[in-house]
């Protein structure tokens, strides 16, 4: 569990894992790194009461780094990515292990839950889980359990994780999706199962989605630079929506008719709100098209100004299976 500024919600987020309906052993090896809050007291304090739960240190704060951490200090064969404000379902583990052992995958994972309270967060929960806010992506939108590219948070073989040499340190963002696709590329499957449901909470306000977003969009173009082939017509729809808006905005003094590319775009998220949105409130439903804008030209303008310096150096320089040995 890589943990950061978790204070407020790190003890409950461990009983969930301690508690899971699992008749095998459960260990928690919680990767703290440098918080503002009292995250690490709090973390020591459930080491020091819980013969289960370790504590490691990750003074760099990001994630991947944090992963491999807590991995390197595990020891069981099977290794599940939880996040500290993750809400498991009780069956979390024991699904994820059947679901490893009936097909054979590497990696086992669900549906990123998205459940809002406040209007703004619950019509970001319903962009989140249509295609128009994220495209077809399973573990947004839900489908039939099966292969594949990524998964939401995972359940690995251990063995897996070794043949990959674990999370790519490099990618400060996508760093599952990264390590999904080294998976796949060395004959490992990635399985989606529908049944493991995980609550996620969304950004509380349009600053926040934005920002989230914008580094998806950055991170997502810096894994195409790096694995050629990796980028499809559903991740250049944002970008392309960006160019075209920005486009027509600055010809439209010259060239009126441009100026139906962007209300083309707004017509569209007004109508998309209106068909996915209907079982909001009326409070959400009014915030739906601004949270769709925000989710599209964010991640759209992150790919585009996605800097080059931000590209993995060829060679690949260390070798990340030093790191589980």
């Amino acid at each position: 569990m890589p943990v950061l500024n978790e204070e407020r919600h790190l003890r409950e987020a461990v009983q969930q894992v301690l508690d899971q309906d699992y008749d095998g052993a459960i260990e928690v090896v919680l990767a703290v790194g440098p918080s503002r809050d009292r995250t690490q007291e709090v973390a020591d304090a459930i080491a020091a009461a819980e013969p289960r739960v370790s504590v490691v240190a990750n003074p760099t704060g990001r994630t991947p780094n944090a992963l491999n951490a807590a991995i390197a200090k595990s020891s069981n064969e099977i290794i599940a990515r939880v996040d500290g404000h993750a809400m498991l379902p009780k069956d979390y583990l024991r699904t994820a292990v059947e679901t490893l052992r009936e097909t054979g995958a590497d990696n086992v994972g669900g549906i990123m839950a998205a459940e809002g309270v406040t209007p703004f967060e619950q019509a970001v929960a319903c962009a989140m889980t249509s295609k128009i806010g994220v495209g077809n992506a399973a573990f947004h939108v839900g489908g039939e359990g099966g292969p594949a590219d990524t998964v939401y948070l995972g359940v690995f073989r251990r063995e897996a994780l070794e043949r990959v040499g674990g999370y790519d340190e490099h990618f400060e963002r996508a760093q599952d999706w990264e390590m999904n696709h080294r998976i796949r590329e060395t004959g490992g499957l990635v399985w989606f199962q529908p049944k493991m449901r995980v609550s996620y909470r969304p950004r509380p306000n349009a600053r926040a989605l934005g920002k989230q977003y914008f580094h998806y969009g950055r991170w997502r173009r810096v894994v195409a630079r790096t694995h050629e082939g990796t980028i499809n017509l559903r991740y250049l729809a944002p970008p392309v929506a960006v160019l075209g808006i920005v486009l027509g905005l600055v010809i439209s003094p010259f060239f009126w008719p441009a100026a139906l590319i962007p209300a083309a775009y707004l017509l569209a998220i007004l109508v998309g709100a209106v068909l996915t949105g209907r079982a909001l409130s009326g409070a959400a439903l009014a915030r739906l098209p601004l949270v769709y804008a925000t989710m599209h030209l964010s991640w759209g303008t992150g790919f585009l100004t996605s800097p080059s310096r931000l590209s993995k150096p060829r060679p690949a320089g260390t070798d990340l299976h030093d790191l589980f040995h």
